[in-house]
């Protein structure tokens, strides 16, 4: 039967040594201007690759706004960010250092301090022709990022022919999302993340409140009206541990916000039944980090 979800499989061919050196500079603290704050801080590896919070806490104190997304499988999205206004994982990593409400510092500032870590140019040295640069920093970030792919869920094991992998609930709650047409968005390999979509397609989620610049989506990158409240479309792949959910971070549980998708993207109202059904699916879509040798 034809499946509108694929399994996940790694990315091949990459470099373990830059993986192992851009793991060690997304813990690193030296990338924000007070060395305070790391990659890390933002997307904890051990808890979905994100933070728990509603808005990230950056140097000094500052809040951001809009809900961190999971750094996993991050490789295979069109674009990064919800606005999609980078398109590689490397002008992705930029972003969050030169953010004065997250990382705050400079390039220049940056390299300067890592400069000052013998053991690490030595490293740098040794994985790239030029040593350590802005660029081959980036890279080695980037590298590391897209080894971070969730392989061997049970919903992946469903697929590649292994009926006992998921109960009898969690198979209707596949059903559900199929027949009821979640998966008109989120499907192919990353259950999302392939496009984007206008949050509010058959209701208004945004009226009766104060509209922020974070709520415009794509707008903010195009400039077309076209554009306001557009989305990418997130990845469902890990999304049990990731709350919470939706850019501005409003769904604390996976039941609001699927009930609320429901409502806003496909104009329907769920019975309990069909909520803890789909609930229970997207439960078996977690992975397993691959580890990372030093």
């Amino acid at each position: 039967m034809f499946q509108p979800i694929l399994p996940l499989v790694p990315i091949k061919g990459l470099d373990p040594g830059r993986v192992a050196l851009g793991e060690r500079l997304f813990h690193d603290p030296r990338l924000s201007a007070d060395s305070t704050v790391s990659c890390a801080s933002c997307h904890n590896l051990k808890a979905g690759g994100v933070d728990g919070q509603r808005f990230s806490i950056g140097i000094g104190g500052a809040v951001g706004n809009i809900n961190a997304p999971t750094v996993l499988n991050s490789a295979y999205n069109l674009a990064q960010f919800w606005d999609g206004r980078a398109a590689t994982l490397e002008e992705q990593a930029v972003g969050p250092i030169h953010n004065p409400v997250e990382m705050g510092a400079t390039m220049s500032q940056v390299i300067g301090r890592l400069e000052q870590d013998a053991d690490l140019v030595a490293r740098f040295g040794r994985l790239y022709p030029d040593g350590l640069t802005v660029a081959n920093l980036l890279d080695a970030i980037a590298t590391f990022e897209r080894s971070l792919i969730t392989v061997d869920s049970r919903f992946d094991r469903y697929l590649r022919g292994d009926r006992e992998a998921l109960s009898e609930l969690e198979v209707d709650g596949y059903r559900r999302f199929r027949e009821f047409g979640c998966a008109s968005c989120h499907q192919g390999m990353m259950v999302g993340g392939n496009m984007y979509q206008k949050f509010g397609v058959l209701g208004d989620y945004f009226a009766g409140r104060a509209i922020t610049s974070s709520d415009l989506g794509r707008y903010n990158v195009t400039g077309r009206e076209e554009d306001r409240h557009v989305f990418k479309v997130p990845s469902l792949r890990n999304v049990a541990l990731t709350a919470p959910y939706f850019h501005d971070g409003s769904a604390t549980t996976l039941e609001q916000a699927v009930t609320a998708m429901a409502r806003y993207q496909l104009g329907r109202d769920l019975s309990v039944a069909d909520t803890e059904a789909i609930v229970a699916f997207l439960h078996t879509l977690s992975g397993t980090v691959p580890p990372v040798t030093p």
